[in-house]
């Protein structure tokens, strides 16, 4: 098991609303079996993506600077 920080829950709730608008695309009722490779490679891709995006903007914001 995983020990995932708050910042990296936020960051996969994040990245499910970018794969749930793909799984949109490719069918819900597709089997994983019948996914195509492309298909496979674009949801992983979107996947890590979107995680990756979604801890960069947490990072930010946790260290963003007032301006004064």
């Amino acid at each position: 098991m995983v020990d995932l920080t708050e910042e990296e829950r936020a960051a996969i709730t994040a990245t499910m609303q970018r794969v749930a608008l793909l799984m949109d695309e490719i069918g819900w009722a597709t089997p994983l079996s019948e996914l195509t490779e492309a298909q496979v490679r674009a949801l992983i891709e979107e996947a890590v993506e979107g995680f990756r995006e979604a801890m960069s903007d947490i990072a930010w914001v946790q260290t963003a600077e007032v301006p004064f």
